[in-house]
């Protein structure tokens, strides 16, 4: 199963593909997008859409999981936030794939065990996980990955349950 995770922000949106195979995760790709902050704003948002249907055609994943925040620090952010996951959400269902969210919590307790743990610790369990060995691995990147971990491992849990209920 190959997973794309998303990561979305106006500045750096997060993107990370990993296929899960064998019983082992391999990272396929995974990087930022970064408009100009010079761009008007629905520019920026155009070409974060764009980039993400690109990658999407390209990769061709099997499920895309993004982070679903549930606070922003003020109006304007979460406003702000709010449109570029449209961005988001737009360019997944024009490509008719199936659509995962999940909360920082819930990603962050796939991936360090720690609901509470911080952007760094994030990304060296993600880099520990996923045997990256790029040091130079982007915070918005490895948040990407930590999402589409955190989906797989959600979607490994639930097809052993199907597979233990049938043996039954």
């Amino acid at each position: 199963m190959r997973v794309l995770g998303i990561d979305p922000s106006i500045q750096s949106t997060g993107f990370g593909i990993i296929e899960y195979s064998n019983n082992a995760y391999t990272v396929i790709n995974c990087g930022v997008i970064k408009p100009s902050r010079r761009k008007l704003f629905h520019h920026r948002i155009n070409e974060i859409k764009s980039r993400l249907d690109d990658l999407i055609a390209e990769f061709e994943p099997d499920e895309v999981a993004i982070e679903n925040p549930f606070y922003a620090q003020n109006i304007k952010t979460a406003i702000t936030l709010g449109q570029v996951r449209g961005a988001t959400l737009v360019a997944v269902a024009s490509h008719n794939c199936s659509l995962f969210e999940y909360s920082p919590l819930e990603i962050k307790k796939a991936v360090t065990g720690y609901g509470q743990a911080d952007k760094s610790q994030v990304r060296m369990m993600v880099q520990t996980l996923l045997n990256i060995k790029d040091k130079k691995l982007e915070t918005d990147a490895s948040d990407a990955l930590a999402t589409a971990y955190c989906h797989l491992n959600s979607r490994i849990f639930h097809q052993k349950i199907k597979e233990s209920e049938r043996e039954r």
